[in-house]
């Protein structure tokens, strides 16, 4: 078969010369144990990135050898997000069977032949999963675990440990891309297509070069996108809070009616005006931001806009300049 790896990234001008060498070398392993085909693909899709990193992929594209591995660049206009880069390399992407993974390349490369013999087995999707989170610090490693244990909670299907590093056939790239909503968590669509799927075991490894492109702020983000695109728990969780509050709420009226017109032992206090006032304004702020997060994605969906805009590609579709993608 033939296969395409399709590389998101962004200002990783530090480390994107050796990880298309090191996946150059891995394709031409792979053809030399028969596990793919010539006219096999490394397809780079530079995220806007701001530094040299969409020169370094041209130079590569330019620069391959006669029976090399194709090396194919794509250019977004600007930063539109890790997931929109990925859907634009799986939209892309010519092989049979298409891997994506990140450029720098914590990802164990080797794992791909493993995911090529699920995949002739019969398998449509291939999920790379971490075996540990050694490399991670205490903080990621219980935040990323509290994590997949909250989206479990919530009623959203995930894969533990599995980010975005995968083995797709023809067939369920086809059906991914027939998705098209705008808030996108790649994580969560997969497993909702259904098809067969294995799992592949790896040791991640730790960055050489380069910062990471999650930071804490992205971090919270991404999994924030996780949750609200995936489970309407947050709108349910605050009608379940609203209502405990409400039943002792109508209690504490009632013992107040009571004490005022029949006990006549009330005293007019600022604590028990100021206490309750400043709770109820908060869990009310509190339900306006979470339903306003959603009214926000609806507003996002209904609008339609595209996606991302391709400003660039390397290689005989270089005349493509400015391609739009919905």
């Amino acid at each position: 078969m033939k296969i395409s790896l399709v590389v998101p990234c962004y200002n990783e001008e530090s480390v994107i010369s050796n990880t298309i060498e090191v996946l150059s070398a891995l394709l031409r392993d792979c053809r030399a144990e028969g596990l793919i085909d010539a006219g096999s693909e490394i397809l780079i899709v530079d995220d806007g990135s701001r530094d040299k990193s969409w020169e370094l992929i041209d130079r590569a594209a330019r620069s391959r050898a006669d029976g090399e591995p194709a090396v194919k660049g794509l250019r977004l206009s600007r930063n539109r997000g890790h997931q929109n880069a990925l859907l634009a390399g799986l939209e892309a992407a010519q092989g049979d069977f298409v891997v994506t993974i990140d450029a720098d390349l914590q990802d164990d490369v080797q794992a791909i032949k493993a995911m090529l013999e699920h995949a002739r087995r019969g398998a449509d999707i291939v999920y790379g999963v971490r075996s540990s989170r050694e490399t991670d610090s205490f903080f990621k490693r219980s935040t990323a675990q509290f994590f997949y244990h909250l989206m479990r909670l919530f009623g959203v299907e995930l894969v533990f440990n599995h980010a975005d590093f995968r083995g797709l056939s023809r067939r369920a790239v086809r059906a991914m891309l027939q998705y098209r909503e705008v808030n996108l968590f790649l994580r969560g669509l997969f497993p909702q297509l259904g098809f067969n799927s294995a799992l592949v075991f790896y040791e991640r490894r730790r960055r050489e070069a380069g910062e990471t492109k999650y930071p804490l702020g992205k971090m919270l983000s991404f999994a924030w996108q996780g949750i609200t695109s995936f489970s309407t728990f947050p709108l349910k969780l605050l009608t379940i809070l609203g209502l405990s509050i409400a039943l002792p709420s109508f209690a504490l009226i009632i013992w107040a009616l009571y004490q005022h017109y029949v006990s006549s032992n009330t005293v007019p206090g600022w604590t028990s005006t100021i206490v309750p006032l400043m709770f109820f304004s908060g869990l009310q702020f509190l339900a306006f931001g979470v339903i306003g997060e959603y009214l926000g994605k609806i507003y996002l969906e209904t609008k339609r806009r595209p996606r991302y805009f391709i400003a660039e590609t390397t290689g005989p579709e270089k005349d493509q300049k400015g391609e739009e993608r919905a």
